[in-house]
């Protein structure tokens, strides 16, 4: 399945209480557990929370959500991705990683334990690492996926190195479902000027991860 982009205020209006697509189709698809990824050239950045508020970030962390994630990011790149040892690198929520607990307490508290957990289950994870620092020194090169701590944290550097040619893919799904990484863009509606660039991309990558799923089965 490949979707267009969706108001989520039109999806609300229209009497449906679901942040996004994702969270729709994870329902309507009985799957339990998902992950909300982005794919492009440049990186892969899976997302511990989605369309959360920012004043609410902290309080939808834990670490066995983060430990959820992790394992759903993990198992997508091994069946979806064909990747047989994947490494994934996880980003703290607060400034310098917290600075043992100056700045916060969730990254020593819960993310460093789901980190050394998922370890200790053979998952190649590593950090928390302070995100500005991480993006700037380009150090998502050395992995084949990020986990971010929220929406914004992940997916403004991957928007800025590929926007417009990079795939929402719903990783965990019992189904393929991939989508562009833009919104709707009513401001440019009827101006014949809409950049089919990251739909062509996500149907590319259905159809790839589709080759990738009957192999790996």
């Amino acid at each position: 399945m490949v979707t267009a982009p969706i108001s989520k205020e039109a999806l609300n209006l229209a009497g449906y209480s679901f942040p996004g697509q994702t969270e729709m189709i994870a329902l309507l698809s009985r799957s339990q557990n998902v992950a909300m990824m982005l794919v492009s050239d440049t990186m892969r950045v899976g997302l511990v929370t989605i369309h959360s508020a920012l004043k609410d970030v902290a309080a939808n962390i834990s670490k066995e959500k983060v430990i959820e994630k992790i394992a759903i990011i993990d198992a997508s790149l091994k069946k979806d991705f064909r990747l047989k040892k994947p490494r994934l690198a996880v980003l703290a929520l607060n400034p310098h990683a917290g600075e043992k607990g100056l700045f916060g307490t969730e990254d020593d508290g819960m993310i460093a334990p789901a980190i050394a957990d998922s370890k200790a289950a053979g998952i190649l994870a590593e950090g928390p690492f302070s995100a500005d620092a991480f993006f700037g020194i380009h150090a998502y090169k050395k992995y084949d996926a990020v986990v971010a701590m929220y929406h914004d944290q992940g997916l403004i550097p991957l928007k800025m190195s590929s926007f417009g040619k990079g795939v929402n893919f719903s990783a965990g799904l019992k189904i393929i479902r991939t989508s562009p990484d833009h919104g709707t863009a009513y401001d440019i509606a009827g101006k014949n000027k809409a950049n089919l660039s990251s739909m062509i991309e996500a149907i590319k990558l259905a159809v790839q991860i589709s080759k990738n799923r009957r192999d790996h089965d």
